[in-house]
């Protein structure tokens, strides 16, 4: 077909994107995996609409790069640092599991032992944005399982490092490949003083500068031109562009700058990662997978197996209970990018075969499109599976009339320690073993698992439960639990926390009356004492907080009517703002302030 311009190319992209993602995500499939379906589709094995695949998976690669350096952006060194014992202990462990698991297998295949220990370690690389992005997906990259999983990929990104050095030793009789490896280790090093010295002294006074210009597009544009820098000059030196960005992210953590360069790389990050995901869809040769269809498949469920029995007593010896334990070895399980760096290496050092190059390329590639049927398999079968029989194996005191808890972060936290100082019985459920290690002690019911499964529910005794406070920080997963909740158990009671005003309206239209704002009655606090600090009354200040209370709840109710109708919304808002200036100012000449409260 002809040649394409850009625009055309975009177009095709972004069609096939809004199309299958979509559509994956409304089966429980993901959105990485319908990233790649829509990748498959367009590519050269589908209807041919991209042909120049490999350009646009070199572009698609800094999607990676920018997820790396935001989450650099959250780790700051004191934090990266609590990380080196979940780094080297899990990581090393799976690392180094997966590489002699791989090479014994392939040895057993007839291998020889460099070839299948090169084998056995490009394989123990999984994918960084399709298990993170798993991982997100479920509200589960900051729990404890997502920092495990984390802290394992990131020992994988390290360790790719001292293998490129490593592979091409195993060139027999070549001296000038230990000399390589020695000047790389020199780059390496120069370039971690650089970025450390760098990040620390240079940065932040250029940042000052870029600031004071006022210009965000300027700012926006320095901001790329730091992560593009950081990674070029990590690949010049043999280390990863995204292990290159992430430091780079890491160093500039507890810089002032660090909202801003999140806000703006953002949208770049989540754009580019889904291209990321549709390119190696697109890169996929099918000529194998038609040759050789019971080999190649063969292999990637081999491959995906030896992972998985490697990475299950690594989640263990984390400390994971059985159902984080197969979330972990699941999202890991697939073979990953820095797999095609160390074959290609491999293969230009002439180590191993074009022939077994491809089948290792497509096995990972394949791999990766394992890892999404997989997770929608553990969701829909084995989640709940598990959830039971961490619930059998609970230290509990049975409880009837008692109040269950879903959610046990940090707004949970405060209205179960506020029941428990009334000695009020308890049940909580929640998905992180974490947020609910230190309520076990106490020997109250702990149920783990999701609160809008309805099994659960009724194992947690909502049949015979006074109240239900769902506490998550998930507002759909708020809201399903609530719609579970009134459709089985009518008689229950309901008390929900909110997000915003129209996450209010949601939950008053299922019928849960008792709602609360997250972050409503702190706020309102903080407005209360800064009309102190400026000269009110403390009777003053007070009055008028529980008289913007009283009026702000009104108008939710009010605004309900208008949903759906942006226009009629944006008046009512205008209208009501003004009528809420009134009503306070009235109350303001009124001046009946008590001095005692003074």
């Amino acid at each position: 077909m002809a040649e394409q311009t850009f625009l055309q190319s975009a177009l095709i992209y972004l069609s096939a994107a809004v199309i299958a993602v979509p559509i994956f995500k409304r089966l429980g499939l993901g959105a990485a995996l319908g990233y790649l379906v829509a990748g498959m589709v367009i590519g050269p094995w589908g209807l041919q609409l991209i042909s120049d695949v490999d350009t646009i998976l070199d572009f698609s690669e800094f999607g990676v790069v920018l997820l790396m350096f935001l989450i650099g952006l959250e780790l700051n060194p004191s934090k990266l640092w609590q990380l080196r014992r979940p780094a080297i202990g899990l990581g090393g462990l799976q690392v180094v599991g997966t590489t002699l698991l791989v090479a014994v297998v392939g040895m057993g295949f007839g291998l020889t032992l460099p070839v299948a220990l090169i084998a056995g370690a490009a394989m123990a690389m999984s994918s960084t944005p399709i298990a993170l992005q798993a991982l997100e997906e479920r509200g589960l990259g900051r729990a404890s399982v997502g920092t495990s999983a984390f802290a394992v990929l990131l020992f994988q990104d390290i360790a790719v490092v001292p293998l490129l050095a490593i592979v091409p030793l195993f060139e027999a009789g070549v001296h000038d490949s230990r000399t390589e490896g020695w000047v790389a280790a020199i780059q390496i090093f120069a370039f971690f003083a650089l970025i450390v010295l760098g990040g620390r002294f240079a940065l932040r006074p250029i940042f000052r500068i870029i600031a004071s210009t006022r210009l965000r597009e300027i700012f926006t544009a320095f901001s790329l031109f730091l992560v593009v820098g950081a990674g070029l000059l990590a690949e010049a030196v043999g280390i990863s562009m995204a292990l290159g960005t992430f430091l780079a992210g890491v160093l500039l953590a507890e810089s002032e700058y660090r909202h801003e360069l999140e806000l703006n790389i953002e949208p770049f990050k989540g754009l580019l990662l889904g291209l990321f995901f549709i390119a190696v869809g697109m890169s996929v040769d099918f000529s194998l997978l038609i040759a050789k269809p019971f080999v190649v498949v063969g292999l990637v469920m081999l491959l995906v197996t030896l992972k998985i029995i490697v990475l299950l007593p690594v989640a263990r010896s984390g400390g994971h209970v059985p159902a984080e334990q197969f979330l972990f070895a699941t999202v890991l399980s697939q073979g990953g990018e820095f797999a095609f760096v160390l074959i290609s290496v491999a293969l230009g050092a002439g180590l191993i075969a074009p022939e077994f190059a491809a089948m290792m390329v497509v096995v990972a590639t394949f791999s990766m499109l394992v890892t999404p049927l997989l997770l929608f398999l553990y969701d829909r079968y084995l989640y709940t599976r598990l959830c039971k029989a961490e619930q059998q194996t609970s230290d509990v005191i049975g409880n009837e009339n008692h109040v269950i808890i879903a959610g046990f972060g940090r707004f949970g936290q405060i209205v179960g320690r506020f029941l428990m100082s009334f000695r009020v019985p308890m049940t909580v459920v929640d998905h992180d073993p974490n947020h609910i290690e230190f309520i076990r002690k106490f020997g109250y019911k702990v149920f783990y698992g999701d609160a809008s499964r309805l099994d659960l529910l009724q194992s947690a005794g909502a049949s015979k439960a006074r109240l239900l406070v769902l506490a998550m920080d998930d507002s759909e997963a708020v809201l399903e639990a609530a719609r579970v909740a009134r459709e089985h158990f009518p008689n229950l009671t309901i008390l929900a926390r909110a997000r915003n005003r129209p996450n209010v309206n949601d939950l008053r239209e299922l019928g849960v009356v008792l709602v609360r704002r997250e972050t409503f009655s702190s706020a309102l606090e903080l407005g209360e004492l800064a009309l102190r600090e400026l000269g009110f009354g403390a009777h003053e200040a007070h009055k008028a907080a529980r008289k913007f209370r009283h009026y702000d709840e009104k108008m939710i109710a009010a605004s309900a009517a208008f949903r759906g109708d942006e226009k009629k919304a944006v008046d009512f808002a205008k209208k009501s703002r003004a009528q809420l200036e009134r009503i306070m100012s009235a109350d303001e000449e009124e001046n009946t302030s008590d001095p005692g409260w003074h």
